[in-house]
């Protein structure tokens, strides 16, 4: 009788309890998603306020149209453009590198290797990405400058067209295991009813399973794409870190990321206009991959919208 009394009493007790738990449990996972908001506000916040102290001596225009950039010259120039100029080519090089082969990669592991060697091959992709980006800058300098050399003799030794081509192979990782994984996601019975109108392996794969993969493929993408941009040692290393507003990828050029490790290396006081001007570069480097993150978004919502 005493049991039957208590029980009820048990039972209210576990279910505040278990109500207890899961609101401290919503409340770590709240406070973990919200740290990676904070972080990027931190981020835009600490660049704007920064860089306002820059556009106090330099105009916006000047800094936007301007095709000098020579912050640690006496005839300081600060136009941005020789940087944009080879932060784009580059990332474009490492694009036309990564993008199909990454698919490709993903193609096969997903709809055609089999399991061992899915689960071989995959893993190794995978390590190229754990390699200290120094090595590849050292690599694209050292081996890949060279074989270039050999075909086109007149190239010279810093160039954007090897730094852009190891750049590529380096985040060949990122986007053919993401692509990969969105592959493997598509359902099955996708391909089954494929297979059943007479379809085959390789027409299931590039008609029904990329389309059906295509929001996991341009979130591959976009990691690119903000990989490449971002890539600071290879540019440094292989590419030379003269500005030099020009798009062929034969040239040396800096980038965003190279000239910003070059004032952080002691170069210019802190505090001077030199100096801020890293911060300035480094919101512009924000907001490129920004518009890069709208269009992948964009398209990627049209593409749904369409499929």
């Amino acid at each position: 009788m005493n049991q039957n009394i208590s029980s009820p009493g048990l039972s209210r007790h576990a279910l505040r309890y278990r109500k207890i738990r899961d609101r401290i449990v919503e409340f770590f996972l709240l406070a973990a998603g919200l740290v990676a908001v904070f972080t990027t506000l931190a981020i835009v916040v600490i660049l704007v306020y920064e860089s306002s102290a820059f556009f106090e001596h330099v105009s916006i225009k000047e800094f936007l149209t301007g095709t000098m950039w020579t912050p640690l010259f006496a005839d300081a120039r600060y136009g941005i453009l020789p940087l944009v100029a080879g932060t784009l080519t580059t990332t474009l090089v490492a694009l036309l590198v990564a993008v199909p082969l990454g698919t490709t990669i993903a193609i096969y592991l997903s709809e055609f290797a089999p399991h061992h060697v899915r689960e071989t091959v995959k893993p190794i992709l995978e390590l190229l990405g754990a390699v200290p980006t120094v090595v590849y800058g050292y690599f694209a300098l050292t081996m890949v400058t060279p074989v270039l050399q050999y075909f086109m003799p007149e190239l010279p030794g810093f160039n954007m067209l090897s730094a852009g081509l190891v750049i590529g192979l380096m985040i060949v990782p990122y986007v053919s295991s993401v692509s990969e994984d969105a592959m493997r996601a598509v359902p099955r019975y996708m391909r089954e009813g494929s297979y059943a109108m007479g379809a085959t392996r390789l027409q299931t794969a590039l008609r029904v399973v990329v389309p059906g993969a295509f929001s996991g493929l341009a979130a591959a993408f976009i990691l690119g794409i903000s990989r490449a941009v971002g890539e600071t040692m290879v540019v440094a290393i292989a590419a030379g870190m003269q500005p030099n507003l020009t798009f062929d990828p034969r040239e040396p050029a800096a980038t965003i990321t190279a000239y910003i490790v070059q004032v952080s290396l002691g170069d210019l006081p802190h505090g001077s206009i030199g100096y801020q001007s890293i911060f300035a570069a480094g919101l512009v480097l924000l907001l490129i991959t920004l518009i890069f993150n709208v269009i992948g978004f964009s398209l990627t919502r049209r593409f749904r919208e369409a499929y």
